[in-house]
């Protein structure tokens, strides 16, 4: 479990690329001109290459994954500056997925099966049971805290009105308006609500069932909506949402070709003709979309 890391910095909207580019370089964040090389402080050049691993752009070895070639090259990347919406969707699903930053798949893939709507006090309650029940990980209460308001600030639009000018700068995801806050009397709750999420495009919703390995020639409607890492957790979609999904995937030829969506006894599963390349798929969004 990682609860550090990023020096309390949300990631802000160029620093992938930015960091993309920095390792295409053939620099290494661990030198000596790194602060030089990307242009921001010391402890902004450990932000940034721990958001590259949190977002499956960087693997242990520090080198450059395939994901992130497909997404920031200059040459042959799909969005390298993230101006499509639907890269954030699929930034989301990798930050979730990959688990480095541990707080986003605890938060999508369990806490939100327990709380809809939840404090930071919640949020630290679910994982001191998490660590008593798996003795697999210990927490530090301070860490987890400043690591929950880093997750905020990833997700939701800041104040205009702050006083505090780095408060202001949105978080990478912010425009998904995937977590909404409310106040009860001193008490800010969060809610992370199931949507149909119409503006998600099909390419990406098909994306994340290709790209889940634990799903075979046939994957469940249920399964679509309650697994872990699965579009429903990940992207809070309803059934109403993923079924709308897969009727507009069925509508289109291309896709057609890929999938069928059975109904045996009202047990209800989306079954794979054929599985191309999850990459293949958003290759032929991006060529669409531009």
């Amino acid at each position: 479990m990682t609860f550090s890391g990023h020096e309390t910095f949300q990631c802000r909207h160029l620093w992938l690329k930015k960091g993309y580019d920095f390792v295409f370089q053939q620099n290494s964040f661990s030198s000596d001109d790194a602060v030089v090389t990307l242009g921001v402080g010391r402890n902004m050049v450990n932000s940034i290459r721990f958001w590259m691993k949190a977002f499956n752009l960087l693997d242990t070895q520090d080198q450059l994954t395939t994901f992130a070639h497909k997404l920031f090259s200059d040459e042959t990347g799909w969005d390298p500056y993230l101006e499509d919406e639907a890269s954030l969707w699929l930034l989301h699903y990798h930050l979730v997925k990959s688990g480095f930053a541990s707080t986003y798949s605890i938060i999508f893939n369990e806490l939100r099966r327990e709380k809809i709507e939840f404090m930071k006090s919640n949020y630290v309650s679910f994982l001191k049971r998490k660590a008593d029940a798996e003795k697999t990980f210990q927490i530090n209460e301070n860490t987890v805290n400043e690591d929950f308001s880093v997750m905020v600030k990833m997700y939701m639009r800041s104040d205009a009105t702050t006083k505090d000018k780095e408060e202001r700068y949105l978080g990478l995801l912010s425009e998904l308006d995937l977590i909404k806050i409310f106040s009860k009397g001193k008490d800010d709750f969060y809610v992370i609500e199931n949507t149909e999420r119409e503006h998600i495009p099909v390419e990406i919703f098909l994306y994340t069932l290709l790209d889940n390995e634990s799903y075979g020639e046939s994957v469940s409607l249920s399964s679509i909506e309650n697994d872990h890492d699965s579009a429903g957790a990940v992207f809070a979609i309803n059934r109403a949402g993923i079924v709308s999904k897969i009727e507009e995937l069925l509508s289109i030829q291309r896709y057609n070709n890929y999938i069928t969506f059975k109904d045996h006894a009202g047990v209800k599963e989306l079954q794979f003709k054929r599985k191309p390349n999850p990459n293949s798929i958003l290759t032929t969004y991006y060529a669409n979309a531009n």
